[in-house]
């Protein structure tokens, strides 16, 4: 059997949803998610992809190299909680473009299939919005929303595709953990 994987939203699931971040000091945890992040590895051996549009990148007013350094002290903060990932997929697009990977389509997350080597239909994806919630049902995951973020305000637009809704990362991730032993379970009984 291949290892399941979680693909997380970055803004308003891990850290606390700004706006469009333009700084890395911008980036700061949502308390909890780091240790959800290491339950999701540890205790459940789950891979970790985050999945993030960035549409700043593709309007211009943000460049690659500064969304590396974001991404960089995004996993340093992790770091310092014991928590990593797999990858960090971006879809540097502004919606007007169209393209194949901006979240509701599925475009990052079979990137991080191929490369990674797992199954979408055995992923999780864990966000704050419907876009989020579309993309997971378009790779035939199962779909967690978090109340985090825009959460609330995406509660009614993401109901008809979300399986699951938690109040945070850490809640999403007790989810899983129950999902993933009662499947075991069965599977072994």
């Amino acid at each position: 059997m291949t290892r399941r994987f979680a693909l997380v939203d970055r803004d308003g699931t891990i850290n606390v949803e700004r706006n469009h971040i333009t700084d890395p000091d911008q980036i700061e945890l949502i308390p909890g998610s780091a240790d959800a992040l290491v339950r999701l590895r540890d205790e459940l051996g789950m891979g970790i992809v985050v999945v993030t549009n960035q549409a700043h990148v593709g309007r211009g007013l943000l460049t690659l190299e500064d969304l590396d350094r974001i991404h960089d002290r995004l996993r340093d903060l992790l770091a310092r909680h014991g928590a990593r990932v797999d990858a960090i997929e971006v879809c540097p697009h502004a919606p007007e473009e169209g393209c194949s990977c901006r979240k509701p389509a599925p475009g990052m997350a079979r990137r991080a299939a191929e490369r990674l080597g797992f199954e979408p239909t055995s992923s999780f994806v864990i966000g704050d919005h419907a876009g989020d919630m579309g993309l997971g049902r378009r790779i035939g995951a199962t779909t967690i929303q978090v109340l985090t973020g825009h959460g609330l305000e995406e509660r009614e637009a993401s109901a008809p595709l979300a399986d699951h809704v938690a109040q945070d990362l850490a809640g999403a991730v007790d989810i899983i953990t129950s999902l993933v032993r009662t499947q075991g379970a069965d599977a072994g009984g």
